[in-house]
């Protein structure tokens, strides 16, 4: 696997299980997967000799993140390696006008946008909309980076203009209006089988996931079957192999939007390490070994996760005192941490709650996010005190 963080780490996990050990290539040796598995390269994703050590001798070469060069994908495939997602379907994770128009060509729903070359060509797509636009860089980004929501016109073009400058390529699309988010997560294997999970809502708090609600509250039957048959149809068209989260906007009127792709296991897949018969990590590892996937099925009426996100100040105590807290309030809390430096806003791990009714789903948030804000920041926010309740 390419690319070192929590993904890998807990694909890792995943492959253990089915008798594999995942390789990875790690920029340092304290990268979140370098730390839990025996075989690891450290080196970078840009250079091809790095690329062809990690893929050496491997049955099949993947990722936890888009960012390789897609040039250096092709040589090795050409030299034979077996690259899942191959280049020509990951290219739709990795260029977000390359993704737009072959969506639109393939009948998917998107937001109107344009390919943006200049300022003239961002005033005209503004007045075509005739309402609020979002600038993006059309590679790079991901949690909301290289994606700018514009306040008004002269903002959209100061953002515009300074992406240019950099030598950024650009595109802008409409603002939409939003109801919520919510994420289509499906896997595929080399053999054209597919399996798709429930449809999931996704919060989203300054561009950063902070929740996920698996199934996603009051959406229509008919919609969520809809929003998984496009989410199977698109890896079968793109040709992708392994797990594929289809990110989509649900608009004031009910219509469904895809917003991003996203070709290896997924943040608002988190839920089902706890909360589906087969996570997203075995399903990656089963799909891009051309093994049967494996079940989807949920095994909770609702499930929650939580990331958690590093404070601004670190809390004087410890990660594993922290934990040692949490367990003695919340037994039935699921942690997930990743062995991240804890920073400010960075994803260190992730938690989650299993649920036995839809209707104490407010309940189920609310103590998903008290525990979530309890490993960040060692305090709990409705001033629970232990010592009280022991």
């Amino acid at each position: 696997m390419v690319g070192g963080g929590q993904l890998a780490r807990m694909t890792h996990q995943a492959a253990i299980a089915l008798g594999q050990t995942l390789r990875v290539l790690a920029t340092a040796a304290d990268e979140p997967a370098a730390q839990v598995t025996p075989d690891v390269v450290i080196g970078s994703h840009t250079e091809i000799d790095d690329l062809r050590r990690v893929a050496a001798g491997a049955h099949v070469l993947t990722f936890d993140h888009e960012h390789v060069p897609n040039e250096l994908l092709e040589k090795l495939v050409a030299e034979g390696v077996n690259v899942a997602p191959p280049p020509q379907a990951l290219v739709h994770a990795q260029d977000k006008l390359v993704m737009r128009r072959r969506l639109e060509a393939l009948g998917a729903p998107v937001p109107r946008y344009a390919g943006i070359d200049n300022l003239e060509e961002l005033e005209a797509f503004a007045q075509r909309v005739g309402g609020p636009v979002v600038v993006k860089a059309v590679r790079g980004g991901y949690d909301g980076r290289g994606v700018r929501m514009a306040r008004d016109p002269s903002h959209a073009r100061d953002i515009a203009a300074s992406f240019l400058a950099d030598g950024v390529p650009v595109m802008a699309e409409e603002q939409v209006n939003l109801r919520r988010e919510l994420s289509a997560l499906v896997a595929r294997s080399p053999f054209g089988q597919g399996a798709a999970w429930p449809v999931v809502e996704t919060v989203q708090r300054d561009g950063i996931c902070v929740q996920v609600v698996a199934p996603a509250p009051n959406l229509p039957e008919n919609v969520a079957a809809a929003a998984q048959q496009l989410a199977l149809r698109l890896a079968a068209e793109l040709g992708v192999v392994g797990v594929l989260a289809v990110e989509l906007f649900e608009t004031v009127e009910g219509e469904l939007l895809v917003n991003e792709l996203a070709m290896r296991p997924h943040n608002s897949g988190h839920w089902t390490m706890d909360g589906s018969r087969t996570s997203q990590f075995e399903q990656h590892v089963r799909a891009v070994l051309d093994y049967p996937l494996g079940d989807t099925d949920a095994i909770a009426a609702v499930t929650v996760m939580a990331n958690v996100l590093g404070a601004a100040q670190r809390p004087a105590m410890t990660v594993d005192e922290r934990l040692h807290h949490l367990f003695a309030r919340m037994p039935d809390a699921r942690v997930h941490l990743y062995g991240k430096e804890e920073r400010p806003g960075r994803k260190v791990g992730h938690v989650n709650f299993l649920g036995t009714d839809m209707a104490a789903l407010a309940a189920l948030r609310e103590r998903a996010e008290l525990a979530a804000h309890w490993l960040a920041h060692g305090q709990w926010t409705d001033g629970w005190d232990p010592h009280e309740h022991e």
